[in-house]
């Protein structure tokens, strides 16, 4: 994943965007970059590994290195950028969010007609802004060559560029799966994947881009460059996992999402007439919490925080490359609460369940710190594909899910006839994979949220949304 923000303004904007960008951390953990416009300086840009230290701490002497006017940044989980680009549009620097699955196939056609050549990376891998930007280059204008990029990627891309005038465009992904926000305030514009981080620094909600829509911002100028498409299909997991607590989306705040969903996964366990003797409910921390408040609130067991994720020193679980790095890393994170462990039937509710690993280790925790029992519900459906327009589950194939794995040990290739069965609780197929997901992650119970219910939440036309890792369906 990643996210991105930016400020045309009257007025030099560093620090603003400094805690723009840095508001956006949750969502890429790999590497962060700064471009800045300067009537006098131009266009600047630097870059930073934030594997192991927070945006902040790497630019915190960004103000002693560069200036601007405008200015632009990003929090990337892939590829160093923005990246600075001379070509015939000019200079400009350019930053996206999304992937780019057919990587090869563009750079082959690429290469195969300019004569041109990337900046190769280890293992000669090339960066994908910098693939992008080859794109939007064979066209005479902005507008267009985001368009043409855009339609030749298959995979999504939402797009920010800084102009060698200090202008900023910026483009939301044909689809409309991830967000991008406008804001205002007296002395220019702002465009971030998180609205409440322009909030922060005093900007008021112009709208959010529809899908495929392009903006040109300066200080004092909103221009649409190319009108919205009507179809949309945003990202469901925003709401149930990724987004920021206090983030809005199509009018949508997550965390009220995350209470409706907990509340709906209690009602259905009260249709099941599940009666489990539970003494706690709790949330696996962080993005799980919300969704358990909302269950505890419905089903009228009490909520309590049986273990601590300790974050002021540990860098987010999935950061290391190596699983086993980041299974030890989320494992010395979780500290008891032995008083609200020792002796109790728990109940946990997670946000999802990708692969299962962390979760195990959790669960064992729970175990050896005193647990009578633990059962677990997850927020959304069973995962039964990995993500191909995002990339945020970081699966490279269907078969590292635990659903399908599991579907696989059970039934073979066969199984991947049956995995509208598998995914309904209800079925003879269902009620099997949950039975061998807890046998193997020593779950007392499990259940998770339907599909209809993730719809429910959201509260949007379940056509406006991309559900496509629960049913397979773009």
């Amino acid at each position: 994943m990643g996210g991105f923000f930016g400020i045309a303004s009257q007025q030099d904007c560093m620090l603003d965007v400094f805690f723009g960008v840095d508001y956006h951390s949750h969502l890429g953990t790999r590497r962060a970059g700064m471009a800045a416009w300067d009537s006098e300086f131009g266009l600047q840009r630097k870059i930073h590994n934030i594997c192991n230290s927070p945006f902040r701490t790497k630019f915190e002497h960004i103000f002693e290195e560069m200036r601007g006017t405008s200015a632009i940044g990003c929090i990337s989980d892939s590829d160093p950028q923005p990246l600075l680009i001379r070509s015939s549009l000019g200079t400009y620097a350019i930053c996206m969010t999304g992937v780019i699955n057919n990587s090869d196939e563009l750079i082959h056609q690429y290469l195969s007609f300019s004569g041109g050549h990337f900046d190769s990376m280890t293992g000669g891998r090339i960066n994908q802004t910098e693939l992008l930007s080859a794109l939007i280059n064979q066209k005479s204008n902005f507008a267009e060559g985001i368009q043409f990029a855009q339609k030749s990627i298959d995979g999504t891309a939402s797009i920010l560029i800084l102009t060698e005038k200090g202008h900023m465009i910026a483009a939301r992904d044909l689809m409309g799966r991830l967000p991008v926000a406008v804001g205002k305030r007296e002395d220019g514009y702002a465009v971030a994947f998180e609205s409440f981080a322009f909030h922060k620094t005093g900007f008021e909600d112009v709208r959010e881009l529809g899908p495929g829509e392009i903006v040109e911002l300066t200080a004092d100028s909103f221009t649409v460059l190319a009108p919205a498409r009507k179809e949309k299909r945003i990202c469901s997991f925003l709401w149930s996992y990724y987004g920021y607590p206090t983030s809005t989306y199509e009018g949508v705040n997550v965390e009220e999402m995350r209470y409706r969903n907990g509340a709906i996964l209690a009602e259905n366990d009260l249709a099941a007439g599940r009666d489990d003797p539970i003494d706690y409910v709790g949330g696996v921390p962080d993005s799980g919490t919300p969704h358990a408040i909302g269950y505890a609130n419905r089903s009228g067991k009490p909520f309590a925080r049986a273990f601590i994720k300790y974050t002021p020193t540990w860098s987010r679980s999935f950061m290391p490359a190596s699983q086993m790095d980041r299974d030890k890393i989320a494992k010395m994170k979780q500290i008891p609460v032995n008083e609200l462990i020792r002796g109790k039937n728990l109940l946990f509710v997670d946000d999802s369940i990708v692969r299962g690993t962390q979760l195990k280790e959790t669960v064992e925790f729970l175990y050896e710190s005193g647990a009578k029992s633990v059962h677990m519900r997850s927020a959304c459906p069973p995962i039964m594909y990995a993500c191909k327009f995002l990339n945020f589950s970081r699966s490279n194939s269907d078969l590292e899910l635990i659903a399908r794995r599991v579907i696989r040990d059970l039934e073979g290739d066969e199984g991947a006839e049956h995995i509208d069965e598998y995914a309904d609780g209800s079925t003879e197929r269902g009620r099997k994979l949950r039975e061998v997901i807890c046998e193997e992650l020593h779950f007392a119970s499990l259940e998770f949220q339907t599909l209809e219910g993730v719809i429910k939440a959201i509260g949007l036309n379940p056509c406006e949304l991309c559900t496509y890792c629960w049913n397979g369906k773009e």
